[in-house]
């Protein structure tokens, strides 16, 4: 694995008190990150770095990825 590499191992994911499920395959171990929500607006104007940010989960099965505004 390379030295600076951010790559994690799957997880099962919580949100709510509920278990997050793949809802195009059913599994239920995820990888997550962070991904900027990019606006014209705010390109156009150079200033990406004001746009919100959203949690990504993304199936370690199939790759589906489930988006949240907010942090489960």
């Amino acid at each position: 694995m390379a030295l600076f590499s951010d790559k994690k191992e799957p997880e099962k994911i919580s949100i709510k008190g509920n278990q997050l499920v793949c809802r195009v395959c059913g599994h239920d171990t995820f990888l997550h990150r962070k991904a900027q929500l990019n606006t014209a607006a705010a390109s156009l104007f150079n200033v990406d770095w004001a746009n919100k940010s959203a949690y990504c989960y993304i199936c370690s099965q199939c790759t589906n990825i489930e988006w949240f505004l907010q942090e489960p």
